[in-house]
């Protein structure tokens, strides 16, 4: 099936169209953090972006159009994973990844934003599947290359090891409001390696120990 070019988010130009892209999802991303995925006005958008407001209609149509695109745009610019030579080495890095976005202060309140719209919009839900979807790609190679070192089970699931480290950062986050500080960074690290070397994220049958 051929892809649909005028879809929000699938326009990759460069020159002056690109300038443009980043002005408006530099200022999107500013009025989500200021007021939230439910006051996200295209034409403020377009205003804040001096950009003409017929062309931020065209391009992205409505809000989650916009929430989509920059959603892109942060999995292009994701740093690449790490490779420390160790599975605690990596999952600690890939921790501090998480960490460092969601305790920062413009880009942990844009998570939030950008998680609460993905709550009540199909197009915000499915970039933000694939956001999370190119993360876990790119950082997977640590997982793998822990089984070959033998530091894993065969089998061991990368992306259910990485889920396993970010998750109690990002309920902290949204949930239970702790801090997310050098404790909890350790502590998810910790559990998701002792957890990962236990095999209980390994499928099929496993050597008996």
């Amino acid at each position: 099936m051929e892809q649909d070019i005028t879809a929000p988010g699938s326009i990759r130009p460069g020159g002056r169209t690109a300038r443009v892209r980043d002005a408006v999802l530099r200022a999107a991303g500013d009025l989500l953090t200021e007021r939230g995925f439910a006051q996200l006005d295209l034409a403020e958008v377009a205003a804040r972006a001096e950009v003409g407001k017929t062309t931020v209609y065209r391009r992205w149509r409505t809000p989650a159009g916009l929430v989509a695109d920059l959603l892109v745009e942060m999995a292009e610019t994701s740093l690449p994973h790490s490779d420390t030579g160790s599975l605690r080495g990596d999952l600690d890095a890939n921790a501090r990844l998480v960490a460092g976005t969601l305790t920062d202060p413009r880009q942990g309140r844009l998570f939030r934003a950008l998680l609460a719209a993905a709550t009540t919009d199909d197009t915000a839900a499915t970039a933000l599947h694939a956001f999370y979807d190119t993360r876990l790609t790119e950082w997977s190679p640590c997982i793998e290359t822990a089984v070959t070192r033998g530091e894993l089970p065969p089998g061991t699931d990368p992306r259910a090891v990485l889920s396993a480290v970010s998750a109690p950062l990002y309920y902290r986050l949204l949930t239970a409001g702790s801090p997310i500080d050098e404790t909890a960074i350790t502590t998810a690290v910790e559990a998701a390696a002792l957890a990962a070397r236990a095999g209980v994220f390994a499928t099929g049958p496993q050597p008996v120990r």
